[in-house]
């Protein structure tokens, strides 16, 4: 009996002023009752592009106070390293079109893009010039003044000490037909004048005051390319297109000395140190770095392997023996001259990808990004701080290259062409496994120390075939690899040792498919492992035991394979530019998507397995949903994707470009912006986007506004466009929703009276001994200022009384005044629509809403019970009681409607439990309140149970 009577209790619902306090207790952790958001359409913004360091644009250097800044171009936009640490400190906007020179001087920053020179302050543009006809091919700064010239020989010079004002150039030189200008200086101690090198081998002296030409040197028979002025007077170094250097004396046009590059190619760039040694640094377009002694007038040392890629600029530091290069292979690097035997050893460097990426993938929860690139270089982008980005070392190539007297690239691994990670194994051991192109064996890294691991995985299969396929356990234990043979093997990451291979009877020789293995996969219990083979079969194996389970035909030749390990769905990709979903449990095929018109190149689920978003050289990205089976976006880009990868928390999608040395993220704006700013529309649109800018997605946005307004007004008048607002008002059975209001607000509905005792001043207020003078006003419960009317200007109130005596019959002879709150609940009773006092209400603070409802109390109780029940305050609880029953039936703003239930019932309980018809409505909100908490009683139920389990629990 005791057992029954306890069950009963449980069954029994709590009483309606107490369902409230349940529901606000559990509030916190019932995150699970709000409403989910509406199937997010993954519209893709531009944001920035990580991985660029510079380009093929010379550097711009200069000093400010005891710091060393540089300027670099990377495509469109500049940024700012400061040479203490190569720390990114400034990036500028993008451009419209590619940099072709630029200069620096203090705050501004000087960047020459077609025929137009924009100037900047700090990353603001300030102004932009335009007198050219032609592209601007050099930028000089020279005093207080820009030097422009362009292909053409047209010279401008602009001064930039009253930029607002003089936006036109304060001179004009015509260089002579027939000279083509490839390089400008200035020479130390020579007042307003410059030098000028050309295509054509001869050098000019031109003083800019006086606009004439002073002196055309000899010359050599070989392009000018470079030139710089020595800390000697009168000397300067000329590199040319033959590979020589010509140190020269401008002052008697003589020979000092020339040296000769001994690789092949023409001298790029040229420098003199300035911290006492006679030292002159040349970069070729071999990647060369050759230093010469001017005493000894001999090389004195060769950086061979100093970048992979012709050298753009070379400085060397002021009174430091440092020298600076950058190279079009997307790095810069800082050299100091303090060995005994002169050679210089790197200091500090920054670099990218020097080749298009060809893999990548998000790690460690999104902050990072895996990158794999044709450059033989897999790299740890860091999407927070571009600082944290670096090369996994490959164990002292450089030292194993000047051993083996090879250059460095030789001695890397070729390029990656697949890998797998497992972020769970980080601390124990090697978590990453590579594939690389025509190697028979995978390599392993250790993340947590940036390096190749000690293990070399080397299938032994009876003929060795490079790896094709590989894919790590969902423990991180074990890694599965499969080859160009058919062979698939599985190894033991911390030993490397093979752990068995998979093995087909059926198939003719011992392997697991005939032909490539395109993909495999594990699922996420280590109970199947999955495998593709080229010509279109898919089996299924047995993880631990290594046997065939069950395979299929795709019917066509296989690409690629991807896996999506918490759903079990298998996404293949096929030559026939089909993408087809298969369920791995079931063994059939779920989903179906067409729609690219070109071979596909790469593909990915979401993290939690309701999209697939697959790209095509047809330059298009396409996004479908696998529950809703159709595709949802689609969006057609400059270049054609090689790579992609979504983040973990689908807030950021990266992308790599044919031809892009660079990582391109794009940020989901759904889970950016609020919910009613957000259009879902049907997906068969194709919506054009330019690529993201080194900057920011300010630069696209600008870029891209026309645009972007003419694609919202063409999704606005689509038909099967859904907005956030619509998909809000459909309910979904058995769920309610939150009024998304502060915590702090329906909160202090609960404890209005603690806080009122808190907040209760201790002294009484003191009247200030000259008070000012006020304007005579009357207090309002909303808190607003309400200026006492003139006799004058009574007669305007006239309206504002016949509307407030038009109000309803129900009124009668009211003492109430005619405030806000009862207003906007009489319009709604008359429209029979709630929302429009819903949001009134959630717009009152506390204390507001609280004076409300005591307004309406009935003070003088004494009355005769006939008068009592005439009194128009009755009318307004009655009407309250049939809100609230609405609102609670409604299941929307749930927890704020709960604290206001609550409230009102503390305050007018006493009355309705005096009046025999506001009983009844009060019952009638019991048998919702309950019919409602049983639903959400049910929510909680699971919750509730599972944390029951794993509490009793002991791991």
């Amino acid at each position: 009996m005791k057992q029954k009577r306890k069950m009963k209790k449980r069954k029994t619902q709590p009483p309606p002023c107490v369902i409230p306090y349940i529901i606000l207790r559990l509030w916190p952790a019932a995150g699970c009752l709000r409403l989910p958001p509406p199937p997010l359409k993954l519209s893709l913004k531009p944001f920035r592009a990580v991985g660029y360091i510079t380009s093929s644009v010379p550097f711009s250097v200069q000093r400010l106070g005891t710091e060393t800044f540089v300027t670099v171009s990377v495509g469109k936009a500049w940024q700012i390293y400061n040479c203490a640490k190569l720390n990114l400190v400034l990036v500028g906007p993008q451009l419209p079109k590619k940099i072709r020179a630029l200069a620096s001087f203090r705050d501004y920053t000087f960047a020459a893009y077609g025929k137009e020179i924009a100037v900047f302050k700090r990353a603001h543009q300030v102004t932009t010039w335009r007198a050219h006809k032609e592209k601007v091919l050099l930028l000089f700064l020279f005093g207080d003044h820009i030097l422009s010239v362009d292909v053409k020989g047209d010279l401008f010079i602009w001064a930039f000490k009253a930029i607002d004002e003089n936006l036109e150039p304060v001179g004009h030189i015509m260089l002579e037909e027939g000279f083509t200008p490839t390089c400008i200086m200035h020479p130390d101690t020579y007042l307003n004048k410059i030098i000028f090198g050309s295509q054509e081998g001869s050098l000019q002296l031109w003083n800019v005051s006086t606009k004439k030409k002073l002196y055309a040197f000899k010359g050599w028979k070989s392009p000018v390319t470079c030139c710089f002025s020595s800390p000697a007077l009168d000397v300067v170094a000329v590199g040319c297109a033959d590979g020589k250097i010509h140190v020269h004396n401008i002052r008697y046009d003589e020979e000092i000395v020339t040296f000769t590059h001994s690789t092949r190619g023409a001298v790029t760039a040229v420098s003199f140190s300035t911290d006492g040694q006679p030292l002159l640094a040349s970069g070729g377009s071999s990647g060369v770095i050759s230093i010469w002694n001017l005493e000894k007038r001999k090389l004195q040392s060769l950086v061979s392997d100093a970048h992979d890629s012709s050298i753009i600029s070379l400085h060397f530091f002021a009174n430091e023996p440092v020298l600076m290069s950058s190279s079009a292979d997307n790095s810069i690097k800082m050299w100091i001259f303090d060995t005994s035997d002169g050679e210089p050893r790197l200091l500090r460097f920054r670099s990218g990808h020097s080749a298009p990426p060809l893999c990548i993938r998000f790690y460690a929860n999104g902050r990072h990004i895996l990158s794999a690139g044709q450059d033989r270089a897999f790299r740890l982008f860091s999407v927070i701080q571009d600082q944290q980005s670096r090369e996994l070392s490959q164990r002292h190539v450089s030292k194993r290259a000047k051993k083996l007297k090879i250059s460095e690239g030789e001695i890397k691994l070729k390029p990656v062409i697949a890998f797998d990670c497992a972020e769970i194994r980080e601390r124990d051991w090697c978590n990453v496994v590579t594939c690389h192109m025509d190697t028979a064996q995978a390599y392993v890294w250790r993340l947590q120390n940036f390096v190749l691991g000690e293990h070399i995985l080397n299938p032994s299969a009876e003929i060795p075939t490079p790896v094709k396929a590989c894919t790590i356990s969902a423990c991180g234990n074990f890694a599965v690899l499969g080859t160009a043979s058919g062979w698939i093997e599985r190894f033991n990451l911390q030993s490397g040792l093979s752990r068995g291979s998979y093995i087909d009877t059926s198939e003719k020789g011992t392997c697991a498919h005939v032909g490539d293995v395109v993909g495999v996969a594990c699922d996420s219990t280590n109970t199947l492992m999955i495998s593709a083979g080229y010509h279109g079969d898919i089996k299924i194996w047995d993880f631990k035991v290594r046997e065939l389970k069950s395979r299929w035909e795709i019917g066509c030749a296989l690409v690629k394979i991807v896996y999506h390990r918490p759903n079990g769905l298998l996404a293949t990709l096929a030559d026939d530019f089909v993408i087809r979903v298969y369920d791995v449990v079931a063994l059939r095929m779920v989903r179906k998507f067409e729609g690219h018109t070109d071979r596909v190149t790469d593909m990915c689920f979401s993290e939690d397995g309701k999209w697939l978003l697959s790209s095509s050289m047809d330059s298009s990205l396409r996004i479908w949903d696998v529950v809703l089976a159709k595709q949802i976006d689609a969006v057609l880009m400059d270049v054609a994707i090689t790579a992609l990868s979504l983040s973990p928390n689908m807030d950021v999608l990266a992308t790599t470009h044919v031809d892009q040395n660079g990582v391109y993220l794009w940020v989901n704006q759904a889970m950016f912006s609020s919910g009613t700013s957000v259009a879902f529309g049907s997906g068969k649109e194709v919506v054009h986007v330019n690529l993201p800018s080194v900057s920011s997605i300010e630069g696209s946005e600008d870029m891209d506004d026309a645009s972007e307004k003419n694609s919202l007004k063409h999704h606005s008048k689509s038909q099967g466009m859904i907005t956030a607002n619509t998909f809000y008002d459909r309910k979904i059975p058995e769920l309610v929703s939150l009024s998304l209001l502060p915590k702090t607000q329906w909160q202090s509905l609960i404890n209005l009276d603690i806080i009122k005792v808190r907040n209760k001043p201790i002294e009484p207020p003191k009247k200030p001994e000259k008070a000012p003078f006020f304007l005579t006003s009357t207090p309002s419960l909303s808190g607003d200022i309400i200026f006492k009317p003139s006799e004058e200007a009574t007669t305007g109130d006239v309206a504002e009384k016949k509307a407030n005596a038009e109000l309803g019959s129900r009124r009668q002879t009211s003492n109430l005044s005619a405030s806000g709150f009862l207003l906007a609940l009489q319009n709604s009773v008359d429209e029979k629509d709630y929302s429009a006092f819903t949001e009134y209400i959630k717009g009152l603070s506390p204390s507001s809403l609280d004076m409300e409802l005591r307004m309406l109390q009935i003070i003088d109780a004494d009355d005769d019970l006939e008068e009592h029940s005439k009194k128009p305050e009755l009318v307004w609880i009655e009407l309250l009681l049939e809100y609230l029953i609405h609102e609670v039936s409604q299941r929307t703003n749930f927890e704020f409607i709960q604290a206001l239930v609550r409230l009102f019932l503390k305050i007018h309980g006493e009355t309705i439990r005096c009046k025999s018809h506001l009983q009844e409505k009060a019952r009638r909100l019991l048998e919702t309140q309950e019919e409602v908490w049983q639903r959400v009683d049910k929510l909680f139920q699971s919750s509730r149970c599972m944390l029951t389990f794993l509490s009793n629990s002991q791991f």
